[in-house]
């Protein structure tokens, strides 16, 4: 007698539970939009394991976690970072750990080394940069996506890009051209891993008020110049963020997937912020 298909297996789970007992690795969850996430997805009753290089944040944000989490959602961490290939592969086993599989990877980590012209490019900067951010998600969907193949079962992965990386931003260019390269990525895992269930998708936050934005979001020029160029003229948040990935992680986009989302005010409607103005002459 033949089994239940893997489609039959994931609209079950999308009329049943929406993410409920699901178990979800979130790569850089000790801060910002990936605390932010970890918290709507532990909320929503998955069981969370949060990855990233420094033990004493992933403490701090796990204490943090567990007082939004549902009745009977997990919160774990493991410190891990995600340019480094066997680390990675044991957060996703780290994960897999909790309910005996893995459902889903928001490959959050990131940031940016290199803020300038590319004629006085710092090389090593530059290198760093793209080794974090594009490297550190080949790198996690390669081993989310082993995970799922093994499995045997459909599964979700949410990309972090940008808007730096769907249209320039002056001085920007190096994060840009990594955030860039994640845009490409999710479409082309998308299409190799959708025979297998598995879907591939990615967020592109514009100005975002967290740690990783505050010399922006405190006031000055830059901030100016990107409220300018946004129809929705405000900072936005955090949550905004967390709830895109909680929509593209969850079965409610079941059809979806190779799609990068804005979460942006618009502001791709327009042109990207000119950094130059963090060097004025």
């Amino acid at each position: 007698m033949q089994g239940p298909s893997r489609e039959d297996d994931e609209a079950e789970r999308a009329v049943v539970s929406g993410i409920e007992g699901w178990s979800i690795l979130v790569t850089g969850g000790g801060s910002g939009i990936g605390l932010a996430t970890a918290e709507r997805l532990a909320a929503d009753g998955a069981h969370v394991t949060i990855c990233g290089r420094t033990e004493e944040k992933l403490i701090a944000a796990v204490t943090r976690i567990r007082t939004v989490a549902a009745d009977g959602a997990s919160v774990n961490y493991v410190v891990a970072d995600v340019t480094v290939d066997e680390q990675v592969a044991g957060a996703v086993s780290a994960a897999s750990a909790v309910t005996g599989r893995i459902d889903g990877l928001f490959a959050c980590a990131g940031g940016s080394f290199h803020i300038g012209p590319v004629v006085d490019a710092d090389v090593a900067a530059v290198r760093a940069t793209i080794d974090l951010n594009l490297m550190g998600s080949v790198i996690c969907v390669k081993n989310a996506g082993a995970a799922f193949r093994a499995q045997g079962t459909p599964g979700s992965i949410v990309l972090m890009s940008s808007g730096a990386g769907r249209f320039p931003h002056p001085f920007l260019w190096a994060y840009g051209v990594a955030k860039a390269g994640i845009c490409f990525l999710a479409k082309t895992a998308a299409e190799e891993l959708g025979p297998l269930g598995i879907r591939v998708n990615a967020v592109a936050p514009g100005i975002i008020d967290d740690e990783l934005m505050s010399f922006i979001t405190g006031g000055g020029p830059l901030l100016d110049n990107y409220i300018d160029q946004m129809p929705i003229g405000r900072v936005g948040t955090v949550d905004d963020v967390a709830s895109a990935v909680r929509y593209l992680i969850g079965p409610e986009s079941s059809f979806v997937t190779g799609e990068t989302l804005g979460v942006d005010g618009g502001h791709h409607l327009r042109r990207g912020a000119d950094y130059s103005l963090l060097f004025p002459s």
